[in-house]
This record gives C-alpha cells, structure tokens and sequence, in this order.
C-alpha cells in the first residue's frame, strides 16, 4: 500500500491529490470497474440502441460541513444543491434525490425543520423531488450535531452521449460560470469569526437548469465539473490529466470578488485551490463557446460567467510531468496552476 501514512487524515478529505491516491488504491482496487466523474452512467437493461433509450445517471455526496448554517445557506441547501449539480454534470436531468440524516442526540427540532425547509426550498427551485431516506440517532458527541447523505439520479436524453473528460479534445475552450472562492472564504470566515469590509456569503445553488441550457446552445458540451473541494486548480488538473492534454488558463479572465481575494490573501490561501458550491467549469468546442457563455450569462447564477482559458494537445515533453494546467498572468509569465495536496479547509461541504 502507497498511501502516505497509514491512518486517515483530514488532508484526505480535502479534494486533492492525497484523496485522488486514497481514493485509486483503496477504492477503486477494490471495486474495479469504478467511474470517476461526478456521477456514474448506467444503462437499464436492454443493448445496443434500447440501452441508450433507458440510460440514467446516478451521484452521491455526504455533507458534514461546520458551521451548520451560514451566509447564502445551510447544510441542507448544500446537500441538495451539491448532488444535483453532480447529477446534472453528465448532461442528465435530475429527477429525484434520496436523503439521509445521522442525527446527534440533544439537536435542536427547531433547527432540523429550519434545515429541512431549506432542503425543500433547493429541491423546488431545481425541480426535483426528495423521494426516500432514512433517519439515525447517535449519542451526544457522536456526530457534531447533523451529518446528511444525499443520492441523486437523473435520465440522460435518448441519443445523447453522456459527457465526460474523455471526451475533451486540443482547441476546446474552458468556461467558468461565476466569481471564485465565494463558498470557501465565507465559511472560513463564519468558522474563524472574521470581518469583512463586505459580507462574503456562500455561492450554494442548483445549476442543472445552468448546465441544459448550455448544452442547448452548445450541442457538443464535452464535459461539466463543479469545483468544489480542491476548487478550480484541482478540477482542471483532474480534467487535464483523464484527457491527456494541457491546459492555460488567463489569470486577468477569472472572476473573483475583491473581498474574496483580499480574504484569501489574508489568510494565506490560493483562490484557485478554494471550493466553491454555485460554480461549473464547461468545456465546450473553439466554435461553440460564444454561444455557451451567453447561455450561463442568461442564467440568474451565471452572469459573471467568463471564457477562461484553452485546452491543447500534450507534447512529448509534458508527458508524466505536473505542470499540466498552467496559469498566464497580465505581464504574459507563467506558473504552474497545481492542484492542492494537502488538508486546506477541512469541512467545508
């Protein structure tokens, strides 16, 4: 076994590269055939061009996040809007979700009804139905007051090819369809009890309606990823690396807000390494781009979506090394957009 350490630390939680190993060979050698996108594609029976008439997608996310409520939501927005964005992520349309609840003895009902009312409210602004679940108590001290599961599942349109990275190509164009780093910071902030100039409020938000208008307007969308933990450099390096290209993204093109970057340069961390919860990445063909980024911009949570960088063929150099997803700054310099390695902010989805 080549997992650093042999005990689980918060790092392997954090989205990046120690949960990516954690995750290949521990999981994965053990379950095999193991599909690592947001969400799984599955066909329901039949073969050929039955089984593409009754293909599904299926995701399924654990939500233990501290605080439990903050700025722009709770755990429960979260839970619901998290796994239907990695429903949707495979250009399925969600459907229903499952919810599950490991309660700590002694919480609030009060609080559990604010949480649940919340859940409701998400999942009828996506349009989907919570259909099923289940409920367990544990002794105080158990379990830091509310831990949710959420499982969503969603129908892939007949004649549609699910996206996926590998279905990226050299030429393509990366979209982002909002501001960077909002959910992160404003968590840390609620966390640390830190004051801000402006309040920083959490980017939590459904994006399947986001996410089919794109495809709608972009018929040959190759691909969707919610940056969350990790944040963009992890997502891209992720990408970069099932595709087997490169990446450069325009430093000067990606949005983030002013308090969120002071914030960020405050505290010491990497916008680009901080999780965001109302944020997809789109990457999507030279020629269709212009089209996608006006469908984002037409949705109420996309309109500072930008074109943010470009995707190019590996070069024999490139190959094996790290420097797969690089950034370009104003001045026209380099650096290496890597992705986060160890524990950054733990809980924080």
């Amino acid at each position: 076994m080549t997992v650093e350490n042999q005990y689980i630390q918060l790092a392997h939680g954090s989205g990046g590269s120690m949960m990516q190993k954690l995750i290949r060979e521990v999981f994965v050698e053990a379950f095999g055939d193991v599909q690592l996108e947001d969400a799984a594609t599955l066909a329901l029976g039949g073969s050929g061009a039955d089984a593409n008439d009754s293909r599904v997608s299926i995701s399924t996310d654990s939500y233990v996040v501290a605080p439990l409520f903050f700025p722009g939501g709770d755990i429960g927005k979260l839970a619901v809007c998290g796994t239907v964005n990695d429903v949707a992520t495979s250009g399925a349309t969600p459907l229903a979700l499952s919810a599950s609840f490991i309660i700590e003895e002694g919480f609030a009902i009060d609080d559990l009804r604010r949480i649940i009312t919340s859940m409701a409210d998400a999942a009828a602004a996506a349009g989907v139905a919570i259909v099923t679940g289940d409920t367990k108590v544990v002794g105080k001290g158990q379990a830091d007051g509310l831990y949710i599961n959420t499982t969503g599942i969603g129908l892939i349109n007949a004649g549609r090819e699910p996206l996926g990275s590998d279905r990226i190509q050299p030429g393509d164009v990366i979209l982002l369809s909002g501001s960077l780093g909002d959910h992160g910071m404003c968590i840390m902030s609620q966390r640390e009890e830190l004051s801000f100039a402006a309040d920083l409020e959490s980017d939590a938000a459904p994006l399947n309606h986001l996410m089919a208008a794109v495809v709608a307007a972009a018929p040959d969308t190759r691909v969707f990823r919610d940056p969350t933990r990790g944040g963009l450099a992890s997502t891209l390096n992720e990408l970069a690396d099932a595709a087997g290209v490169t990446m450069t993204v325009k430093e000067k093109t990606v949005p983030v807000h002013p308090t969120v970057q002071g914030a960020c340069e405050i505290l010491g961390y990497d916008v680009f390494q901080v999780a965001n919860e109302g944020k997809i990445v789109a990457i999507v063909p030279a020629d269709q781009a212009d089209a996608a980024l006006v469908a984002m911009q037409e949705s109420p949570y996309g309109a500072e979506a930008a074109i943010i960088g470009s995707v190019e063929e590996l070069t024999g150099g490139e190959k094996g090394s790290f420097a797969r997803v690089q950034l370009l700054n104003a001045f026209g310099a380099r650096r290496v957009m890597d992705t986060l390695v160890g524990e950054q902010l733990p809980r924080i989805c």
